[in-house]
């Protein structure tokens, strides 16, 4: 036997609670990996002869995996490549999305499945902070989240203690812990290499102090949603259970379809609900729900000094730009100069705080680059579905244009007058150009844009 097989073998016996483990070692070695995706609600629905995620709204698998970058709705925004497991936070987030607006902070957020997913649930008015502590990850984060179009998100590059200063503050806090990745071995084989009993050690230590750090943002009686994709109980119930000893909090029960094969798993207090690829279309995932039971609720602060990175436009200037974007109740303000975005005036407050006190990679919806008379959209504003696409021409294109658009390429755009341009491709709304007559200028910025060559046989989209 190999020594990665002996570690997934030594891993599938050595969790307690399932009888099967060698049909769950099976699993991992010889069952192919599911493809699974989520439409963005906003730009696409789940085409009629996929397969559904039973426990997602949203998501479906393909029969088999395609080059994603090269599909243009893969870069509108259209869908996001997730793992089917971890849609399962849908059913904890979307009951209590129902009732009012909801605060959450995201605070392991990269590469943005989470985030994405639970600002598809919120009602208008919620705000997101998503936030990742390694900042090359943060800025892949940001982009996601521009692109998924969704207004009020705040994508932040901080540790989880720096979030100190909202105490009692959001409703949700979601901790999608950094784990050992026991439960991605069929998909990832360089997580066998990695892993090791004191790697485990490791992750448990670290995940404790994610939790500690982050607990009192969380207001009293709000919602802590931890979750791993790794197997063993070190890193899962133990977790949660220190956790609820420290803390006087409870874990809170999820309804699931006996259908699913989910597997709820009470170890002393702490209930957990694990997926596990030998019974459910999907990888290894184990999600758990904890209700703050007391603490201090939040309080605004008096005065929030102006941060010296930010400037909110007045209001007398701001209707220069309102039409740009509808039915969004907003402040606009500059961050770098002559560039604005647009943020809720309902959080008005919020985001001069969270300025001066986090490291802020993007908030809110990116508006226009002022050049001199000129104003120049922002490429991230075609995303947003808030964007008023009356105020521009529209030119709906062909599969091989709208992946030279995200290929950063010049292109001809005939039949069209001279300036902005909105493109969208088969109705979703993909970026702008600047038609000069001879061409079409392309803004799309080179760090997202298609970096493979472009063969015409390889170019497909979910939709054809």
């Amino acid at each position: 036997m190999k020594q990665s097989e002996a570690s997934i073998l030594h891993v599938c016996k050595s969790v307690s609670h399932i009888t099967d483990a060698s049909q769950l070692y099976h699993a991992i070695l010889h069952n192919p990996t599911p493809i699974s995706l989520r439409c963005n609600p906003n730009k696409l629905d789940i085409p009629a002869d996929l397969e559904k995620v039973p426990w997602s709204s949203y998501g479906m698998y393909l029969p088999k995996r395609p080059v994603f970058t090269l599909d243009p709705l893969f870069h509108a925004g259209a869908y996001y490549v997730q793992e089917a497991s971890s849609m399962f936070l849908e059913q904890i987030v979307a009951p209590l999305a129902v009732s009012k607006p909801l605060k959450v902070l995201d605070v392991c957020a990269a590469p943005g499945g989470k985030s994405t997913h639970v600002i598809s649930l919120l009602q208008r008015g919620s705000l997101l902070v998503a936030n990742e502590v390694i900042r090359s990850r943060a800025h892949i984060l940001s982009e996601n989240i521009i692109k998924w179009g969704k207004s009020n998100c705040v994508v932040t590059n901080n540790d989880p203690k720096d979030f100190s200063f909202l105490s009692g503050f959001f409703d949700i806090v979601i901790v999608d812990a950094p784990c050992s990745g026991e439960g991605m071995f069929r998909k990832d084989p360089a997580a066998i290499e990695e892993w090791s009993p004191a790697h485990i050690d490791l992750c448990s230590k670290r995940q404790m102090r994610i939790l500690s750090d982050i607990w009192d943002a969380l207001a009293p009686g709000g919602t802590l949603i931890y979750s791993t994709c790794t197997f063993n109980e070190i890193e899962n119930e133990k977790v949660v259970q220190a956790f609820i000893e420290q803390t006087g909090a409870i874990c809170d029960s999820v309804q699931c379809l006996p259908e699913w094969n989910i597997t709820e798993h009470v170890y002393k207090q702490a209930v957990c609900y694990r997926f596990f690829p030998h019974k459910t279309k999907g990888e290894g995932f184990c999600i758990s729900v904890i209700k703050k039971q007391n603490g201090n609720s939040y309080v605004p602060p008096k005065r929030i000094p102006q941060a010296k990175n930010i400037t909110i436009i007045p209001e007398k200037n701001r209707l220069h730009f309102s039409n740009l974007i509808q039915h969004h109740q907003s402040i606009v303000y500059e961050r770098q100069k002559d560039v604005l975005w647009s943020f809720s005036k309902d959080y008005r407050k919020f985001l001069l705080d969270i300025f001066l006190h986090c490291n802020i990679i993007h908030a809110g919806i990116p508006l226009v680059h002022i050049q001199g008379h000129k104003l120049n959209p922002m490429p991230g504003l075609a995303f947003a579905n808030s964007f008023n696409a009356s105020i521009l021409p529209r030119l709906d294109v062909d599969l091989e244009t709208a992946l030279r658009y995200f290929k950063k390429e010049a292109l001809i755009i005939e039949g069209m007058s001279k300036g902005w341009i909105q493109l969208t491709y088969k109705g979703v709304s993909i970026g702008f150009v600047k038609n000069i007559g001879n061409r079409a200028n392309n803004p799309y910025p080179q760090e997202w844009s298609i970096k493979m060559t472009l063969r015409k046989d390889d170019m497909w989209s979910i939709l054809t």
